[in-house]
């Protein structure tokens, strides 16, 4: 038991009996943990964060090369359609 607890069960104790308080502070840390866990599951680590610079990378990269062959193809059309002229 950590100190708080400690505290916490001399509280309870004053008001309920020695088994009740025991059974408070369990279930108080089963809650507490239940929680926790849950937040961990939240948490981003640090290759999360290096995933989603990567996936962010790969699709400007992408992006990018698309608007490139975009821009050259109506370069092409457009001289074409000049020269037919």
């Amino acid at each position: 038991m950590s100190v708080l607890d400690l505290q916490i069960y001399e509280l309870f104790k004053k008001h309920f009996s020695e088994e009740e308080a025991k059974q408070v502070i369990t279930y108080i840390d089963i809650k507490v943990e239940e929680r926790l866990q849950l937040k961990k599951d939240v948490f981003l680590t640090k290759d999360d964060k290096v995933e989603i610079i990567k996936s962010i990378y790969n699709a400007v990269f992408t992006s990018t090369i698309i608007q490139f062959f975009a821009i050259v193809g109506s370069l092409i059309a457009l001289l074409k359609f000049m020269l037919n002229k």
